[in-house]
């Protein structure tokens, strides 16, 4: 019989999956890659603040993703550099702050590494619901949104022709990663949160015939990488966040073989084109 925490931690991480499979879909069509890395190394400015005014660290890394999300729309429209090397500035530009403000604060002692990987094992009661009920909110959200913001993927032109609200779902999309990267710091920690809405998505898009079916697809896969994870690191006794990414890695190269080529022949039908 597993332990309770054990128990906690599996539920944890399916809450997670479930929940990043489907927005990672959207960070491959898009290619927002790193995007969601600029949001993780936020998230630990979002720890600092947290612990250095003493609110919910949850609710501190929310609101520190949603404001880079909501700067780098603004100096998108008024900067003159271009996107990756606008979020190459505010990723590394948070991380550092972070920091900075963590080594000042000595009179608080800081699990530096469980917020860097993650400590799935650590997650107590009160984190599975916020994580279910952050993830169910997100997921209701993403599904009113769905069919502007796929459309404005595609051609975002072609979508606001066509009277669809692209620019509001953008906006909503983003802070919907923000609430994401949130409420999955605790499973994977910051550095490994952009790997998890990553590495399902692409491993889904390898058998989906559409758009909906890879957010399905990446869900499972994200949810069999927790349980083999978790299992492989209860095995061998590595650490349980990184042990989660390597086996969604393991899963994406098993479907990128010569093997997995061989049990299926399908391809993506209808997704926004590389």
């Amino acid at each position: 019989m597993m332990d309770d925490f054990f128990v906690r931690a599996i539920t944890a991480g399916v809450g997670v999956a479930l929940v990043a499979g489907p927005l990672g879909c959207f960070i491959v069509w898009r290619r927002l890659a790193y995007f969601g890395d600029t949001l993780s190394h936020a998230a630990l400015l979002g720890v600092a603040l947290g612990l250095l005014l003493e609110i919910n660290i949850t609710l501190a890394v929310f609101s520190v993703s949603a404001m880079v999300s909501v700067l780098l729309l603004q100096l998108q429209r008024r900067a003159t550099l271009s996107g990756d090397t606008l979020l190459g500035l505010l990723a590394h530009s948070t991380l550092a702050i972070g920091l900075v403000f963590l080594a000042f604060m000595t009179w608080v002692r800081v699990d530096l590494m469980g917020f860097l990987f993650g400590d799935i094992l650590a997650v107590s009661t009160t984190d599975i619901v916020v994580i279910w009920i952050g993830g169910a909110f997100v997921l209701g959200t993403l599904t009113m949104i769905w069919k502007p913001l796929f459309a404005g993927t595609v051609n975002p032109e072609l979508a606001v022709a066509e009277g669809m609200a692209y620019d509001r779902a953008n906006i909503i999309f983003m802070l919907l990663m923000a609430g994401v990267v949130a409420i999955a710091m605790k499973i994977v920690g910051v550095l490994l949160v952009t790997a998890m809405l990553l590495i399902p998505a692409a491993t889904a898009r390898r058998f989906a015939r559409g758009p909906e079916q890879m957010a399905v697809i990446a869900a499972a896969i994200g949810v069999v990488s927790i349980f083999a994870g978790l299992f492989g690191s209860l095995q061998w006794n590595t650490p349980s966040g990184p042990s989660i990414v390597v086996a969604a890695l393991g899963l994406f190269i098993i479907a990128v073989s010569p093997v997995a080529g061989l049990i299926t022949a399908r391809r993506p039908l209808v997704q926004p084109p590389d």
